[in-house]
């Protein structure tokens, strides 16, 4: 499988690219702290190795990159090389090294020009602001991540295939038998025998996520997630069929549900598709979802753009947002839905440089508790499947907190330097929390993601949890 490290690609650059060639060279120092920071980070939160093993003191969450560490009095300056002292899974080591490696990359492309939600996605560079495989992309070599990554810029020629009508199974609007496939996957979806090639491509932008494009010529007022056997942090880049059944569904409900919480609009998945095999099973590389992008003629850019804006955020835009964002996010906790708000999922649109709506796109990684929906809401749950449905309210809250609060919330008063605004937040959430999640709002401790310890498990899909002092203490 591919996975370039720093000197593979450094190769690569020198017979392909050699105009990026210095601008890598001088951006892998620079990488290698930020990725080092990560996992450093994850190493003191995460129970991965005993702390007493950790020199200094735990750092600070979102924390600048970091040019060292030391562990068992040595001294690290290369993520890799730290994990194998560490004695982690050899594996894990190649990712280290290829996310390194792509983010050196992704630093080294000129800077973004132009306007519009595409430019403002593909203006993050940095990945995943606590994962330190933030940039892998097992499975691509570095001509493709040029080729396709956000970061880089490319216009994407997807192409479209068509299915035995038989065999395609349709969700929400229904679509005929013909939909996008990734150019990275088309060698793959048609080796399948499953769909046949049209020769038509639709040009399109990638977004924040490499699978998920902005249309150039076709579908307007829709974006489309396709399928991309690529791993990415922590999960390869297919449509299961719990993802293509319950788009449809869930951007019905909580649409509904959003427009009793004003402030918050749902970028509804409209339509859906997916191959089945000849026993009738739906293949999770063989899909796509057509989701509505943003109005046209406004300004919008996603939440994870905000730390590297300081022209954007400034304590009053932040200081709108919490007040644009918070009460709609705990109004839907109340009901029974809490969303999967982190920065590449909530986005703001901006007007005279302040905030005026949000908007919430990917329905993947929601919970929905059908005894607070139907209790709160007077709603019945629409048969969804897989994860989304829960009965555990502490699941509940822990997707929203972990999200929203942990990681969104805190990586913008940690790029504004101001503690005194979580004072801001703890005002705003004290008068929109419901009183069954007061105590876990305002508890001793906040849950985040434990992406490192989850990347080494046996099941590295299994969410799993870590706790940091809750600053609205």
């Amino acid at each position: 499988m591919d996975a370039p490290d720093v000197s593979q690609t450094e190769r690569v650059l020198a017979a392909h690219r050699p105009d990026l060639a210095a601008g890598f060279a001088a951006a892998v120092p620079r990488a290698r702290a930020a990725i080092l920071a990560r996992l450093w980070g994850a190493l003191w939160r995460e129970g991965i190795v005993a702390r007493s093993r950790l020199s200094g003191a735990m750092p600070a969450l979102f924390a600048p990159p970091l040019p060292c560490v030391t562990v068992d009095g040595v001294r690290f300056d290369d993520p890799g090389v730290l994990a194998g002292a560490l004695g982690l899974p050899g594996g894990f080591r190649v990712e280290l090294d290829n996310s390194v490696a792509n983010l050196a990359l992704a630093m080294a492309a000129p800077p973004v020009a132009g306007t519009g939600l595409a430019a403002a996605e593909q203006a993050v560079v940095d990945g995943h602001p606590l994962h330190p495989c933030c940039r892998t992309r097992l499975g691509m070599s570095t001509l493709e991540v040029l080729a396709y990554a956000p970061e880089h810029r490319p216009v994407v020629p997807l192409r479209l295939v068509e299915a035995d009508p038989a065999r395609w199974r349709t969700g929400g609007v229904p679509r005929p038998p013909r939909f996008p496939v990734h150019p990275w996957q088309l060698p793959r979806a048609l080796a399948t025998g499953l769909v046949s090639d049209t020769g038509v491509d639709v040009p399109a932008r990638p977004l924040m996520s490499l699978r998920t494009l902005e249309p150039l010529a076709e579908w307007p007022g829709l974006h489309v997630k396709t399928a991309v056997e690529v791993q990415m942090t922590s999960a390869v880049r297919t449509l299961s069929a719990a993802a293509v059944h319950n788009g449809p569904l869930a951007s019905d409900l909580v649409a509904g549900l959003a427009r009793r919480t004003p402030g918050i609009h749902v970028l509804r998945e409209v339509s859906s598709g997916t191959v089945l095999d000849a026993a009738g099973e739906p293949q999770r590389a063989l899909g796509a979802v057509w989701r509505q992008a943003p109005p046209a003629g406004v300004t919008v850019v996603p939440l994870a753009l905000l730390p590297h804006r300081p022209d954007l955020l400034t304590p009053g835009f932040f200081t709108r947002l919490v007040e644009l964002m918070v009460p709609p996010l705990l109004g839907l906790l109340d009901l029974g839905v809490a969303l999967e708000a982190h920065g590449q999922n909530t986005l703001v649109e901006i007007a005279d440089g302040r905030p005026v709506r949000v908007h919430y796109r990917d329905l993947g990684g929601i919970h929905v508790h059908r005894g607070r929906l139907e209790q709160r809401a007077g709603v019945r749950m629409p048969p969804l499947i897989g994860a989304l449905p829960t009965d555990d309210e502490d699941a509940l809250r822990t997707k929203l907190l972990a999200a929203a609060f942990s990681t969104v919330l805190y990586s913008l008063v940690a790029a504004l330097g101001d503690d005194g605004l979580w004072e801001v937040v703890a005002a705003v959430a004290d008068r929109s929390v419901g009183p069954a999640d007061k105590g876990a709002v305002f508890g001793d401790t906040w849950p985040v993601k434990a992406t490192t310890a989850m990347r080494l498990a046996a099941d590295p899909l299994s969410d799993r949890w870590c706790e940091l002092p809750n600053p609205l203490r």
